[in-house]
């Protein structure tokens, strides 16, 4: 049994940056991953990092504060937030982002303009400045690594502040594509990989992939290893310092998902990699756990034709879509029932509205309605304007045809439709203020002014509709850390050895998610913690 310092469990960005840490800080450090790609959800994701007074804020001068930060997280808290892991992602976010930056295993900039999502709240930053986005990476420096990462099949030539989720337009002079294609230059969450892993592979540190960790060995009240199977075969490693548990989350477990989130949510974004293994061997040596029933909420659009690699059901965050002109969101009575621009996190809750009466969900199923000007205009997943719809697509020359087939009232979305439109042409919408917020700005077509950058009446044939998934972009649910990301038993003191950051811990932030990147902010924060801390119990 080869014996390091210590093994860190996953390869996704939370994973990486605990190898780095732990690297750096002098560890002899095992990066083990269950399947034969690494990245995870990281590698699909849009890449965006929030953290709170940031060094590229700081190079442009713009304020912000701890203080700030902490009052922003306690005006949303509904009784989630513990004081020791939220202070610790605040402090130390900085440092991690300047750590990895220093070590060639990031290069970001800021969003211009993104808003932080409850501008409402004391410490908001309106202007943003606290998400950022990554350059261009080149895949050709990863060598034969280049197509061991997840989502690599499907090129992402663009960085996001480019494309209209960045406030850009999308416009990419042909010849800059076409050297960026050849180049095999990547942004989003592909850049981000991309550096992490090359930081990681310059570094020495190869991920083990293909090990499934089946149990994490204990010495007295320490955890001092892992054992599992590689290639039908015993593994094990030894750890003289401990285990970081970075697996992800367990939306894709359906059992973990049927005993601990509230509300359905069949239709996760995230690739079938987060699997609740991490929080299993957790749970196996008695973790105290938290945050279980919440996750990184999204509502999402589902390709029936586009399968995941690995099997099940692929699915992707919905932005654009429900935020632009010429579009309403109706459930099965044909009504609308929420701001269709709100954050995607937030809108949670009203897909997970409980009628006691009926005992059911009324918003679930529904459905995203839009019309001939929404099509010619606007995206739909990976459908650009212009193109022929996919044939899951429902559509009508009229409202009621269209009704009829989705098994909805006919008169009851007519009258839904009428009323959004008339409101619409007067550039207001009463029932649920959509267009008042900068938020509902950021997604809307911002080549329009005012509220007419999401609001557009739904009023030419042919007439579409899509169905709308609760879905989720990850848990953030699992065990309970300390402040130093040492994972707790049941009696509230640190397990010995074991820590974890990511998407398998309670996050540091609760259920709160306070703007965009508010999932990568803390998992790339308490992975830097996590390495850190570990080496630290080896010298």
């Amino acid at each position: 049994m080869e014996t390091l310092d210590i093994i860190v469990l996953g390869c996704g960005p939370a994973g990486m940056t605990a190898a780095l840490a732990a690297h750096e800080a002098g560890a002899k450090v095992a990066l083990v991953e269950r399947f034969e790609r690494v990245g995870g959800t990281g590698a699909v994701s849009g890449g965006v990092i929030w953290v709170a007074d940031n060094p590229r804020q700081r190079a442009a001068g713009m304020a912000d504060s701890r203080e700030d930060a902490l009052a922003y997280f306690r005006a949303l808290d509904h009784g989630d937030l513990v004081d020791e892991t939220l202070e610790a992602f605040v402090d130390t976010g900085p440092e991690a982002l300047a750590f990895l930056e220093d070590a060639g295993a990031l290069k970001v900039a800021l969003l211009e303009g993104y808003p932080d999502y409850y501008l409402d709240r004391p410490g908001a930053r309106p202007e943003g400045g606290r998400a950022l986005d990554h350059d261009l990476f080149d895949y050709r420096e990863l060598g034969e690594w280049a197509g061991r990462v997840y989502g690599i099949e499907e090129p992402r030539p663009m960085m996001l502040r480019e494309t209209p989720l960045g406030g850009g337009t999308a416009v990419v002079p042909p010849q800059e594509l076409k050297r960026r294609m050849e180049a095999n230059e990547r942004g989003f969450g592909q850049a981000m990989v991309g550096r992490l892993l090359k930081a990681c592979l310059e570094r020495g540190i190869e991920p083990l992939t293909g090990v499934e960790t089946k149990r994490l060995v204990r010495e007295g009240d320490r955890i001092t290893g892992i054992e599992g199977e590689r290639d039908g075969m015993p593994f094990a490693l030894s750890s003289r310092s401990g285990v970081i548990i970075t697996t992800g989350g367990f939306e894709w477990d359906q059992d973990l998902r049927q005993t601990f989130l509230r509300g359905p949510a069949p239709a996760p974004a995230s690739p079938p990699t987060a699997r609740g293994e991490g929080l299993k061997l957790a749970m196996a040596v008695g973790a105290k756990l938290g945050n279980m029933t919440s996750a990184w909420w999204s509502p999402t659009l589902a390709d029936p034709g586009a399968p995941w690699p690995e099997g099940g059901g692929r699915a992707a965050p919905m932005l654009i879509e429900r935020t632009v002109p010429h579009s309403i969101m109706v459930n099965a009575a044909g009504r609308r029932f929420c701001n269709e621009a709100a954050n995607y996190s937030a809108l949670a809750g009203a897909f997970h509205q409980f009628d006691a009466q009926t005992y059911s969900y009324p918003n679930m199923p529904c459905w995203l309605v839009f019309d001939a000007q929404y099509a010619a205009r606007y995206p739909l997943g990976t459908r650009m304007p212009g193109q022929p719809l996919p044939d899951w697509v429902t559509s009508a020359d009229t409202i009621d045809e269209l009704g009829a087939k989705l098994g909805i009232d006919a008169a009851a979305l007519a009258a839904t439709v009428e009323r959004f439109n008339a409101h619409a042409r007067d550039g207001h919408d009463p029932d649920f203020q959509r267009g008042t917020s900068a938020y509902d700005h950021f997604y809307g077509d911002r080549t329009r002014e005012g509220t007419a950058v999401t609001l557009g009446p739904v009023e030419q044939a042919p007439f579409h509709a899509v169905p709308v998934h609760m879905g989720m972009l990850g848990t953030n649910g699992g065990p309970r850390t300390d402040g130093q990301a040492r994972i707790l038993g049941h009696d509230g003191e640190p397990i010995a050895g074991l820590y974890g950051a990511g998407n398998a811990i309670a996050c540091p932030t609760g259920g709160i998610y306070a703007g965009a990147g508010g999932t990568l902010g803390p998992a790339l924060t308490f992975g830097y913690i996590a390495g850190r801390s570990a080496a630290r119990a080896n010298a």
